[in-house]
């Protein structure tokens, strides 16, 4: 009797929350075609993000890194956002689509990247260095972004330091390891890096790295600059241990781009494992590989199957920034586009 009163379960009927998010839901063609007409009568588009599940990348009307989305947001004709993603990545599509409907499926999914830094922490932290102009990533809440002078992606991180003042003191947040590597590229002195991380990349090290290019002589590295190992890669192009064109220190829609323009037949990855899906789909003649395959971000991974079908149906979790933390925001975001490079996202 149990099994022919679940066989008349609807799809939402199944949906079961729990601590790790919500499940009960497989992305079955039943699934992916009640996601489309639930998209298309809240007039709704889909964002997700290169780490997602692989089967929530495919049920996107568009995939790619924070940012990058962010700005599609802002341009799409739909009024209703799906942020497939972490809460800053939606907070950012708001803060550039004030008017639109931004949603989470998952409210809960949040970044520690962005939770390394408040927004009372850097308040004390520019008191320190009343004088300096603050960077900060695009991997960070609303209220830090409303704090900030001017935004970087990783991949524009470097031209936006560059741009400054040199005798202008930088305080450079929230991530240790992309700071570390504009400072190296930069050579600026003045600069004060902020020491947070974000422990999926944090927990890719040097070792790893290492002995993959060691056993995988002919492979290209791609290597994301939040990586801990991400020195270590460029050790081994210095040094000599592994031909420097063949290291790329990239941001996630860069590693898209190099994958189209790769010259091996493998590519070792250092970023969260979800970006090995949209790798593989743009150079599928390609073996890419992760250098640490225990790389996945369980917070991105709160966005289910089931997760984006309660979104729809219950047009939930909605993200709110306030007027003014929006507009101070939105300006740091846009003194980055004003450089000339809007870089590539995160």
């Amino acid at each position: 009797m149990a099994a022919a009163v679940g066989a008349t379960l609807t799809l939402t009927d199944r949906i079961a929350d729990g601590p790790s998010g919500f499940t009960g839901v497989d992305a079955t063609p039943e699934w992916a075609a009640e996601i489309k007409r639930l998209a298309r009568e809240r007039n709704a588009t889909i964002l997700a993000h290169n780490y997602q599940l692989p089967e929530i990348q495919d049920i996107a009307d568009h995939v790619g890194d924070s940012l990058a989305l962010s700005r599609i947001a802002a341009e799409a004709p739909e009024d209703t956002i799906v942020f497939c993603g972490v809460h800053f990545m939606a907070e950012t599509a708001k803060i550039l689509s004030p008017e639109k409907t931004v949603l989470i499926p998952d409210q809960r999914a949040g970044c520690s990247l962005a939770d390394s830094i408040t927004a009372d922490e850097l308040r004390a932290w520019k008191a320190e260095h009343p004088d300096a102009l603050v960077v900060s990533y695009v991997n960070t809440t609303a209220a830090v972004k409303a704090l900030t002078d001017i935004c970087c992606t990783s991949s524009n991180a470097v031209d936006v330091v560059a741009s400054i003042d040199p005798d202008r003191e930088v305080l450079f947040l929230p991530d240790q390891f992309l700071g570390a590597h504009v400072k190296r590229v930069t050579g600026r002195e003045n600069m004060h890096i902020w020491m947070g991380e974000c422990h999926v990349h944090a927990g890719i090290n040097g070792d790893e790295l290492n002995e993959q290019a060691r056993t995988h002589p002919d492979a290209e590295l791609f290597v994301h600059p939040e990586c801990g190992c991400a020195t270590s890669a460029l050790y081994l192009a210095g040094a000599g241990e592994f031909p420097a064109d063949r290291v790329h220190i990239l941001s996630t829609g860069g590693m898209i781009d190099a994958a189209k323009a790769a010259k091996s037949n493998q590519v070792l990855v250092a970023t969260e494992v979800g970006m090995l899906h949209q790798l593989r789909k743009a150079a599928p003649g390609i073996d890419f590989q992760a250098v640490n395959d225990r790389a996945s971000c369980k917070y991105m991974k709160m966005i289910t199957p089931a997760a984006l079908l309660r979104c729809l149906v219950e047009n939930r979790d909605e993200v709110h920034v306030d007027a003014e933390t929006a507009a101070l925001a939105r300006n740091s975001v846009q003194r980055m586009i004003e450089i000339g490079n809007p870089g590539g996202g995160e």
